[in-house]
Order: C-alpha cells, then structure tokens, then sequence
C-alpha cells in the first residue's frame, strides 16, 4: 500500500517545484511579450506557453502586468552579485545583463508601449533603471550623504548605459563581451573619480 521509494504523492507542489514553475512562466512570459509586445499576449496564451493553469499565474504574479513586473526584477536578482563585491564588478554585471539581448528585448518593448500602459512603463523603471541605480548607489563610499550617493549613482547609470546602449537598442551593435563591458566600465567610473 506505501509509495514506491522515490514517489511524492500528489498534492502541493515542492518549492523546488514551485520555483521551476515559477521560471518557466517568466521564461515564456519572456518569450512572448519580446516577439509580441505586451498588449497582444493574454493570460490564456501565457499558461499555455507555461504548461500552468491561469490560475498559478494569477497566485504567483497577480495579474499580466505583475508577470511583466516579474521580468524586469529578474534582469535586476541576475545582476545582483556577491554581497562585499566591488563597484568595478558590480557595475561589470550590471552592463552584461542590460546589454543582453533578453533585457535589450523588454526595454524596447517598454519604449514602444509606454504611453498604451503608462502604468506599467512607472513600473518598469521602479523595478529595472530605479533598481540599478539603489543598487549602485549602495556601493558608493559612506561617507557621501544620501543624496550625493544618489545623484552619483545616477550619473554612473547613465554612463553605463549611454550610447553604447542605445546602439544596442538601435541593433547596431552586438553584446560586449565580458572584457569589453569591465572596459567599459573602467572608463565610467575614471570619468566619476570612482576607481578602486
């Protein structure tokens, strides 16, 4: 009458289970929303893609503009890095992920629907460039106040991103590789007096 060794029985999922789900949804939302746009990608096509029922999406994400919302904080967990790493790597990751084509992808997509879904265009930047540049500033000397780290960070994400990103954004250009990207990075913090 027991379970064969290995088996679960059926009932909740694992939190590993939870987690793959949770991914694949992001990964088709992803997928989706990239080749679509926003607007035309419906909850129903989602679970499909997902293989999860409307209902998992509406319990982990809320509704589709918590899913998009979902995306972009994803770009931001891949940047983040090992707690006491330095600003040269910090920002080195930064670059790499919003230069990637994924991200390269969602910011055209927020661009080209920004005034359709003015929300979700406030949500975008709380939850991508606003994020970035807390995250920088948090790696700026303590002894700057509050707002000098601020406006700082900002300046920095500004010059990370630059022209060499809009050429992306523009498909002019290609990813930098990961030399490339700590070079660029080297130059924007010299330019901000920020080298380590």
């Amino acid at each position: 009458m027991g379970e064969a060794a290995g088996e679960r029985k059926r009932g909740r999922p694992t939190e590993a289970e939870r987690a793959l789900r949770h991914d694949r949804i992001l990964d088709e939302a992803l997928a989706l929303f990239a080749s679509r746009g926003y607007g035309a990608v419906t909850i129903d096509e989602l679970a499909l893609s997902a293989q999860v029922t409307k209902r998992t999406i509406y319990a982990y994400f809320g509704d589709k503009a918590g899913v998009f919302t979902a995306v972009i904080e994803r770009f931001r967990a891949q940047a983040g890095v090992l707690s006491g790493a330095g600003m040269l790597e910090t920002a080195t990751r930064i670059v790499e992920v919003l230069f990637s084509d994924s991200a390269v992808a969602m910011h055209r997509l927020m661009i080209a629907e920004a005034q359709q879904f003015p929300e979700l265009a406030a949500s975008f930047y709380d939850s991508g460039p606003r994020g970035y540049i807390d995250l920088l500033a948090a790696g700026l000397p303590a002894e700057s106040s509050e707002s000098e780290r601020a406006a700082l960070a900002e300046a920095l994400f500004g010059l990370l991103l630059g022209e060499p990103h809009r050429r992306r954004l523009l498909g002019l250009s290609d990813a930098p590789s990961r030399a490339a990207a700590r070079a660029h990075v080297a130059s924007a913090l010299a330019l901000l007096r920020l080298g380590e």
